[in-house]
């Protein structure tokens, strides 16, 4: 697994909102150690037993977090972001609607203080028995040796759901987010993958828009593990964003084909289904 374990101490900025309270509790019955909430003028009250702090800072001082699952709102969530880099390992950013500059910035900030960002707009990671930091419904996983790395959330959680229900389980899952830019890319996620130990084959969920799955092709050609892809959008008319802010095929390029090339030239099997995933997986592992 990579990225989150059970040792993996998590904190919820934007734990006093709607969406922070309601996912703070689920990933809190799934087992992961979520120590501490922020909310900056809710420091001493709590949610669902956790207590909250008004700033990070606070908060890892008092309970040792390693990592943040940010659910606040998008014009707020940059100031957010930087105060949690500044302070942890791993900042997971769910929120949509993030000004591209300001994930840049963000990226960037990332990459000097040697911390990981993952994200915006991701349902999150989740190694399953283990860890869970974000949005994703866990019932669909089940502990295994198969990697999944995705720009979109419902298409993982469809193609874990499958893999799950044949037999297959799960490393770790990592949304990377389904902006035009984003903190970590799936070629960095792939090069973990390859790295762990305990994943023996890569699942790659891509779509639409940008050049993220190129890129990922060219280090896929390098991998010793097997690698199954599936990209979504082959019927998607040019010009038209499909679901994700990153998912647009502008003036001839980010089209499926291109990117099911280029998956193909570098040794991965494209499936033409998600639900073709497990039986391919079956003959390349």
């Amino acid at each position: 697994m990579i990225l989150a374990d059970s040792s993996t101490r998590v904190l919820v900025q934007g734990i006093t909102g709607r969406q922070g309270r309601f996912h703070a509790r689920l990933m809190q019955e799934y087992g992961t150690a979520v120590v501490a909430g922020v909310t900056p003028g809710k420091g001493g009250e709590s949610v669902h037993g956790i207590p909250v702090y008004d700033t990070v800072r606070e908060a890892v001082r008092e309970h040792d977090a390693t990592a943040s699952v940010v659910f606040v709102p998008a014009p707020l969530a940059m100031d957010a972001c930087l105060e949690a880099l500044a302070h942890l390992e791993l900042v997971v950013v769910i929120t949509e609607g993030i000004p591209v500059k300001d994930t840049m910035l963000l990226r960037a900030r990332a990459k000097r203080l040697g911390s990981r960002l993952i994200g915006p707009n991701t349902p999150g990671i989740i190694s399953p028995g283990e860890s869970k930091l974000g949005i994703m419904p866990a019932s669909v996983f089940r502990r295994g040796s198969a990697g999944v790395v995705s720009r979109s959330g419902t298409l993982a959680y469809e193609i874990a759901a499958a893999m799950s229900s044949s037999g297959i389980g799960q490393s770790t899952l990592v949304g990377v987010g389904g902006d035009a830019v984003v903190g970590t890319s799936m070629a960095e996620v792939l090069q973990m993958f390859e790295s762990d130990p305990e994943t023996e084959a890569v699942v790659l969920v891509g779509e639409i828009g940008g050049e993220a799955e190129e890129r990922a092709a060219e280090f896929v050609k390098e991998m010793s593990k097997p690698v199954v892809a599936y990209i979504a959008g082959i019927t998607a008319p040019p010009e038209k964003r499909m679901g994700h802010a990153g998912a647009i095929i502008s003036r001839g390029r980010g089209t499926a084909e291109s990117k099911i090339r280029a998956l193909e030239r570098a040794g991965a099997r494209v499936a033409e289904f998600p639900q073709q995933i497990p039986e391919i997986l079956r003959e390349v592992a």
